[in-house]
């Protein structure tokens, strides 16, 4: 969304908060808050009557929770991203807002530092997790015990840093973002997505992504 204005809805039931947001947002240059709203039905309302690209929405708000809307939104307003700004770091919140179609996942303590960056990135196509988020995700997966009669075809092959880079790969990181979070460099990062993608019989990341969801890499446990 290059020399394009990204134009924003905030959604979240503190309004001192909400004005604090606009007066960050509306500082730069390429970004333009154009309604709130306060619960989960002014979010879907502001939704239809503002067409945003994307809608920064808190999970715990008044009459529908953000948790409950966010499938809603993405089915609905295909064309707004949501892109979460949160206080929870849990498993359960970061995996659902994954699974539901969020964009993104900010956590309030960092807004300040991450939500501009996390809104350019999600408007240009892409998807956004904090550090925090992203070894939230990573360290459950690490913990979770696959059944010994669960039917995942090919998973039994992959190296334990190729399921790392299997997961954050279908979680929309790059091969940079990946590297700089597994401490290996980016050439290294393509080299086992190579591999596993060879031992998967993947062509494309299209398909990785739709490996990662069908075999539930992406839900909690």
């Amino acid at each position: 969304m290059v020399n394009q204005i990204i134009r924003i809805v905030l959604a979240d039931d503190h309004a001192v908060l909400r004005a604090g947001l606009r007066v960050l947002l509306n500082a730069e240059p390429d970004i333009n808050v154009v309604g709130e709203a306060g619960d989960g039905e002014e979010a879907l309302h502001a939704i239809a009557q503002f067409q945003p690209d994307i809608i920064v929405l808190d999970l715990m708000m008044p009459n529908v929770k953000g948790l409950d809307i966010i499938e809603q939104i993405s089915k609905a307003y295909p064309h707004t991203r949501v892109l979460v700004l949160t206080m929870h770091a849990e498993t359960q919140y970061v995996r659902h807002v994954v699974k539901a179609g969020g964009a993104g996942y900010v956590l309030k303590s960092s807004a300040d530092t991450e939500l501009i960056k996390a809104i350019r990135v999600v408007a240009s196509g892409g998807s956004y997790l904090t550090p925090e988020a992203t070894q939230v995700l990573i360290s459950d997966y690490r913990e979770k015990d696959e059944p010994a009669s669960k039917p995942v075809t090919g998973l039994d092959l992959l190296s334990e840093r190729e399921h790392e880079v299997l997961v954050m790969t279908a979680l929309g990181y790059s091969s940079r973002e990946i590297g700089e979070l597994l401490f290996i460099s980016p050439k290294s990062v393509d080299t086992y997505r190579q591999r596993l993608m060879e031992k998967l019989r993947l062509e494309n990341r299209a398909e990785l992504v739709q490996y990662a969801l069908k075999n539930g890499l992406l839900d909690s446990k």
